[in-house]
């Protein structure tokens, strides 16, 4: 997971355009499609240059970019859509948090794509950012992934609704898509939580505290994503006059607030969750002082066996001349015998009152 540092010696210029994500690596690939309810073109490996012949205004494009390092082709992408730097920024800057922006006629939207990572309580965060304008919509992506492989095959296949509306309404599928990872990540993170919940039942070691924690952080930052977005979906849900993001329709508000509706259900889930945790943890400290006073109580009793014998020891160990059961033939018998009766008197004293 990663976490935002500051640097005084670094600002980021929008004129000096650079990616700050992870995936320094990932080749800049490209994916069109334009389609319409009766017609679907389809273009792997698309090129920059194929954007003049290929992009039809009449029909609804998406545009899909994986890997943001190839600066000079989101920048050719940005000067063929008239797309200001300042947005151009916010997709390459992975550090920001989930906004919706409307400027003039462009509508920009990025979100945090969290999954959990297999053998490891560490979750895998991706930015995803979306500009919709003049009917086209382009989604940039850090790194290839199948999130809206079903959603293509729905283009495809003109399965449901999504080839007669417009990128508004794919708009909300991609969306969609990206906030079932939420669910498959809080998923992943409940079942971890049930297996530390069944350890500390049968272990004190210190690393499964250690690995409640992580929970928690992680649950703290599923939280810190997800509040800017329900936000954000907020403001599409309220607001539905005509100057305010007027690239969706009016009759596809009611499914962005779909979407609010599943943020608020991820958040309720989350909040429940950690006080789960946090039961892990109390449970985790009161196992661990149940079991230092059981310790206490048998070095307590150990040691109030030992006082009395202790106190025989010391009377007979002293060294007066005149001490009369020193002379006696089976003095050594006789104390040693007195001691043995005084530890059963005492264990089963301490056994009535049910001490141990």
């Amino acid at each position: 997971m990663r976490k935002i540092k500051y640097k005084k010696d670094r600002k980021f210029q929008t004129n000096n355009l650079e990616y700050t994500g992870i995936h320094k690596k990932t080749d800049s690939e490209m994916q069109l499609f334009v389609y319409d309810d009766s017609d679907l073109s389809e273009y792997e490996d698309f090129i920059v240059t194929d954007l003049e012949k290929s992009i039809n205004n009449q029909k609804t494009n998406w545009l899909n970019i994986h890997g943001l390092n190839d600066i000079d082709l989101l920048k050719s992408i940005a000067n063929y859509f008239e797309i200001d730097n300042f947005l151009l920024a916010d997709v390459l800057n992975t550090s920001r948090r989930t906004k919706i922006e409307e400027q003039q006629d462009v509508l920009f939207f990025n979100i945090k794509s969290l999954l959990p990572t297999e053998s490891s309580d560490n979750i895998s965060v991706e930015q995803i950012s979306f500009l919709i304008k003049d009917g086209i919509l382009i989604s940039f992506q850090e790194k290839r992934s199948d999130f809206f492989t079903h959603i293509r095959e729905r283009i495809r296949m003109h399965s449901g609704i999504i080839r007669v509306k417009k990128a508004d309404y794919l708009l909300y599928l991609l969306l969609d898509a990206i906030m079932e990872n939420f669910y498959i990540t809080i998923e992943s993170e409940e079942d971890k939580i049930e297996e530390l919940i069944n350890l500390t039942k049968k272990s004190a070691d210190p690393i499964i505290l250690e690995r409640i924690e992580k929970h928690r952080d992680n649950f703290n930052f599923l939280k810190r994503s997800i509040i800017p977005l329900r936000d954000s979906l907020y403001d599409i849900k309220s607001i539905k006059d005509d100057n305010v993001f007027n690239v969706i329709e009016i009759e596809n508000f009611t499914f962005f607030a779909r979407l609010h509706q599943k943020s608020l259900e991820l958040l309720e889930q989350i909040e429940s969750d950690m006080g789960s945790l946090e039961s892990a943890s109390n449970f985790f400290f009161s196992a661990q002082t149940h079991k230092m006073n059981e310790i206490m109580k048998t070095l307590t009793i150990v040691s109030a066996i030992f006082i009395p014998l202790t106190f025989i020891v010391g009377v007979y160990g002293m060294n007066f001349k005149y001490m009369p059961e020193l002379e006696y033939q089976n003095g050594y018998y006789t104390i040693i015998g007195i001691m043995v009766l005084i530890v059963l008197a005492m264990l089963y004293y301490f056994k009535r009152r049910r001490w141990f």
